[in-house]
């Protein structure tokens, strides 16, 4: 499904925030004309690189995050960071010149423990976006630092943003690569270690045999499918 979305994407924001601190981001079509003009929708995602928050949704739902974690907002939803009893501030307002300092380390807070946070976008076509998306719900936390692989892109992603705005060039390609591939890698996480109770077209994706036959129907569209060829096709019978 994602290799038919065109995603664009970056890492925008690189944080230094000591506690207590409490930034409210509004929804992503607010920041959208700044982050991604003409994009018609923005994934919000931030990566926690050390420290802890915790990120908050208006109505309340509320998610701990340490270590390399990755909170994504895929639709966009209006939320809070924060890590102390401190009042919010809004995002927008307080970091939007450092917006155009690229990557540079924007520093905020009481003074306190120290949180650090690489935060990121991808925008895709919204007519897209509603079929792959409409199976995530509006918050979810995903680790990458739990193996190699992960690891090996959190220290990607560090190095990256340090050499951000250096005198190397490309550094804004390599920037947008990362960004995809943390997005997708974070996907593919969350669709595997949704529960074996998981309903809805991600969980299909996941199965042995809906995920194969998922694949033939968006590979060949137009084919004249029938239950019978394509359960030939992956292999088991009709039923």
């Amino acid at each position: 499904m994602l290799k038919i979305v065109k995603l664009r994407g970056a890492l925008f924001f690189n944080a230094e925030f000591s506690a207590p601190w409490c930034v409210a981001s509004t929804h992503s079509s607010k920041v959208a004309p700044l982050l991604c003009p003409g994009a018609d929708h923005v994934i919000i995602y931030h990566y926690l690189a050390d420290g802890r928050a915790y990120a908050q949704l208006p109505e309340g739902s509320r998610r701990d995050l340490g270590p390399g974690d990755v909170v994504i907002f895929p639709h966009g939803d209006a939320h809070l960071l924060r890590n102390g009893a401190a009042k919010p501030v809004d995002s927008l307002k307080t970091f939007a010149k450092n917006l155009s300092n690229g990557l540079k380390v924007a520093r905020y807070g009481g003074g306190g423990e120290l949180t650090r946070f690489v935060c990121g976008y991808m925008a895709c076509d919204p007519s897209l976006s509603e079929v792959v998306l409409a199976g995530l719900p509006s918050m979810f936390v995903v680790n990458i630092a739990s193996d190699s692989a992960g690891q090996w892109l959190a220290n990607s992603i560090q190095f990256s943003v340090s050499e951000a705005g250096g005198p190397g060039t490309g550094s804004d390609v390599v920037l947008a690569k990362l960004s995809e591939v943390l997005f997708v890698e974070t996907l593919r996480r969350f669709i595997q270690d949704l529960p074996d109770q998981q309903k809805g077209w991600l969980a299909g994706a996941r199965d042995p045999v809906i995920g194969v036959a998922l694949a033939l129907l968006h590979k060949k569209p137009a084919h004249p499918w029938t239950v019978a060829n394509l359960a030939r096709q992956v292999g088991v019978s009709r039923t």
